[in-house]
């Protein structure tokens, strides 16, 4: 079965390469086929070939300035044009760029799968009849959620609707945590809520914040409000860097906005056995509920956050048990795992 992947704004290299990996690996011809990543090198492919037919000046040239955008407009009909010549049984979009352009030139002769990573994206989210009319173009529509699912079911035929969890990134980073170390992890932004992880950082005795992430937003006033509990560790990071943080974490914050349905962040921390506390927003309780890995509090409730993570730097036990349902996070939501799901959701399709 030929597949061909389509991330045309590089958004997820990381699980866009995993995905493709697992695909390749049990047996699928796959192409990844996206632009450019803006912020440092995609992984190497493994298995699948990478093509990168999106956004060659916007991407390459404008990096972060704001021409970007309107140069990326111009380029996404050429792109969305030079995928629909590719062959393939399959096409699987995991992100659209731009979704006012997509509903008009958007077209396959192949059946079209989409993977509804934030279920409906912040920008667009209140154009309901723009996302009604873009999900009717696509035979499948996956969610790693049942929020997700239940979500999506007042926009799109509940029978074209299928779960498939996100698997986590694997991991085994030294070991060298304080016992009462907090991370913040991923891209900084204002809706990850780091405002809420500094304040209960300041209201857990001897505890500190480890950020480590890529700001996009403004990030003084939040430096201010941390002062010394604070380590930040700024930019893109590497593999490594990102493992070293993870091997210093004692436990990791997500308290998230409502205005996302999985994180790859969290799964990132579950793969690495570090476990979690997170708000009850979309499905980032999912996981942590299911592998008993970690606390689930009320969404917006920064003292229930401070409470919980508390709990599990001060009782070894609770520490222990949650750091095992990380664990099995890890041995159970494999890239492997969901490759099959996304082989037997294809085969209905062909």
């Amino acid at each position: 079965m030929r597949v061909l992947l389509a991330d045309p704004p590089a958004f997820t290299p990381p699980y866009d390469h995993a995905l493709a990996s697992a695909l390749a690996r049990a047996g699928a011809d796959v192409e990844l086929v996206t632009s450019p990543f803006r912020f440092g090198d995609a992984p190497a492919p493994d298995g699948y070939r990478r093509t990168e037919l999106f956004y060659p000046v916007s991407s390459r040239v404008f990096r972060r300035s704001k021409l970007r955008i309107p140069v990326k407009l111009v380029e996404h009909p050429i792109g969305l044009a030079r995928l629909r010549r590719r062959g393939a049984d399959v096409v699987h979009f995991q992100w659209l760029a731009a979704p006012e352009v997509d509903d008009r030139l958007l077209r396959s002769s192949a059946p079209l799968v989409f993977t509804a990573h934030d279920v409906l994206p912040r920008r667009t989210a209140a154009k309901r009849d723009l996302w009604r009319r873009l999900f009717g173009r696509f035979a499948r529509v996956v969610v790693h959620s049942e929020r997700g699912r239940d979500q999506l079911s007042e926009l799109v035929d509940p029978e074209r609707l299928r779960v498939i969890p996100h698997p986590v990134f694997a991991s085994h980073p030294e070991r060298r945590d304080d016992g009462r170390t907090l991370l913040s992890l991923g891209i900084i932004r204002e809706y990850k809520g780091i405002g809420d992880a500094i304040e209960a950082t300041k209201r857990i005795d001897g505890a500190r914040l480890l950020v480590a992430g890529d700001p996009l937003d403004d990030i003084t006033r939040y430096r201010e409000a941390a002062g010394d509990r604070a380590e930040w560790r700024l930019g893109y990071l590497s593999e490594g860097e990102i493992d070293a943080a993870l091997g210093e974490a004692t436990v990791a914050l997500f308290p998230y906005r409502p205005e996302i349905d999985q994180s790859g962040a969290l799964l990132r921390a579950l793969g690495a056995g570090v476990p979690v506390v997170t708000y009850d927003v979309g499905g980032l309780a999912e996981p942590v509920h299911r592998f008993e890995a970690g606390r689930v509090v009320p969404a917006g409730d920064v003292e229930a956050l401070a409470q919980a993570a508390r709990e599990l730097i001060e009782d070894t036990d609770a520490l222990a048990e949650a750091r095992a349902g990380a664990e099995r996070a890890r041995d159970e939501l494999t890239w492997d795992a969901a490759a099959k799901a996304h082989l037997e959701l294809y085969r209905e399709l062909v």
